[in-house]
């Protein structure tokens, strides 16, 4: 094996263990607090992820820039992400039944916040150690990105099935019990998820301190850091590109997107099984296998990622994303777990590959590409803090709202106007797409690339390095 090879393999398997750690909980853990009695506090446990990615994120950048090689940053960050949902399981798994919202969300908060930041970690680590062995991120990363949606499709079809019960153990895809209690033992619906989240921490904990080195980016000799670099706040002055800047803030728009069916698909598939005609049907009995879908999606998607970004470039690239959106949240308003309405749920789960990867794989390509080394780690974190921070806060906030408004829950399953819900956030996605088509200018690449040029050289690294992404 070459030496590109094996560290292709080794940046592979740390973005399968990445992602598969979100996927224990990410699309399942609203299963779990509605059998708890917390279904109506669903969004705060995904909102929780966006508030701590406006601050986290950005932090950690600036830590991974200039002080801590991004590599073991992330390292300690799944450390301490790992021991906080261990915490958390270790309290749900000793008050079955009677957990309280204060308790398990505070534990559960903190993990997210050092998880959170570990995405862009993840690529930050990823963009330097292929570029420190000549490889190009744009036709290399991908590739590897992939892998993570893997991960990410292992842990989810595991907790789809996987059951502890009463000293057995075994992979079901139907209640195992079936004894009429309407208790299920299987990881989707209990605490065990968060248990395997921090077991899979804790190892990829471990894999990280043994990655390739990172070097940190040296400031220009003989000249001195200004208090902005040394901060690593000088990444906000991307901002002072209008193109930049409506970039970031689109992303933000489109990020209010990102979590919504993370946070309800689930729990709205399997309220179907309220229904007598629906009560034996696959897709409600297994919500979670059955989004497992749009990860696979996802992960053929993120091969199309560097033939659709030299094709068409970032605008309709984006364009294309948001188009996604709104066929993903309108198929899941009139769609039904049985035929032929399940067939809608499954092209759903199809179009969720282009709506995710074409915006938020793509996005952290052209953030990449478009900005100095020298604040790489911390215009990732700036990217994260607008979709995954701002964007998703508002958007599960939101979402939260008109979920309650229009639906609430009656024993283990959330009932209601699902339909209305669903057609609401798909015209919002449909507003976000007509703005941004009016709004987001292609530049004129060589009087901006020249621009941009003279205003790296005399900032020192606030300004963009190169236009390949843009049309």
């Amino acid at each position: 094996m070459t030496q590109k090879s094996t560290v292709k393999t080794r940046l592979a398997v740390m973005n399968f263990l990445e992602f598969a750690i979100w996927g224990t909980y990410l699309t399942c853990i609203g299963n779990y607090l509605g059998a708890n009695g917390l279904g109506s506090q669903i969004q705060y446990f995904y909102a929780v992820q966006g508030v701590v990615s406006i601050f986290m994120p950005a932090i950690m950048g600036i830590l991974a820039d200039k002080f801590i090689q991004p590599q073991r940053l992330l390292g300690l960050c799944h450390l301490a992400a790992a021991l906080f949902m261990g915490l958390a399981w270790h309290y749900g798994f000793t008050h079955p039944g009677n957990i309280e919202f204060g308790k398990i969300f505070t534990l559960y908060t903190l993990s997210v916040a050092f998880f959170m930041p570990t995405i862009a970690l993840a690529n930050t680590v990823a963009f330097s150690t292929l570029k420190r062995n000549g490889m190009d991120t744009v036709a290399d990363f991908p590739p590897i990105r992939v892998l993570g949606t893997v991960g990410f499709i292992a842990a989810m079809w595991f907790v789809n099935g996987f059951y502890i019960f009463d000293g057995q153990w075994g992979y079901q895809l139907s209640n195992p019990l079936a004894d009429g209690t309407g208790f299920d033992p299987r990881f989707q619906y209990t605490v065990n998820q968060l248990a395997l989240c921090a077991i899979l921490g804790l190892s990829l904990a471990i894999y990280c301190f043994f990655l390739p080195e990172c070097p940190l980016v040296k400031t220009a000799s003989g000249r001195k850091p200004s208090v902005a670099e040394s901060l690593g706040l000088n990444a906000f002055a991307l901002f002072k590109t209008p193109r930049m800047a409506i970039f970031f803030i689109f992303s933000m728009l489109l990020g209010v997107s990102l979590q919504i069916t993370n946070g309800y698909a689930t729990p709205f598939i399997t309220s179907f099984k309220a229904m007598p005609e629906y009560l034996d049907s696959f897709a409600a009995n297994n919500a979670t296998l059955l989004t497992s879908l749009s990860q696979i999606s996802e992960a053929c998607c993120i091969l199309l990622i560097p033939f659709c970004l030299r094709k068409f470039g970032i605008k309709n690239v984006m364009l294309i994303a948001m188009g996604a959106w709104i066929i993903r949240f309108g198929f899941f308003g009139i769609g039904t777990p049985a035929m032929p309405g399940v067939i809608l749920f499954i092209l759903s789960m199809i179009v969720y590959g282009v709506a995710f990867d074409f915006f938020n794989v793509s996005g952290a390509l052209y953030v990449e590409q478009e900005t100095d080394p020298k604040i790489q780690a911390s215009a990732q974190g700036l990217f994260m803090l607008m979709t995954n921070g701002v964007g998703a806060t508002i958007g599960m906030l939101g979402a939260g709202a008109v979920v309650n408004h229009f639906c609430h829950y009656e024993g283990d399953y959330m009932v209601g106007d699902w339909q209305s819900t669903w057609l609401i956030f798909a015209a919002y996605a449909a507003v976000v797409m007509a703005l941004f088509f009016l709004i987001f200018r292609s530049p004129k690449k060589k009087a901006e690339i020249s621009e941009a040029a003279a205003i790296d050289t005399e900032s020192g690294g606030d300004g963009f390095v190169n236009d390949t992404l843009n049309r």
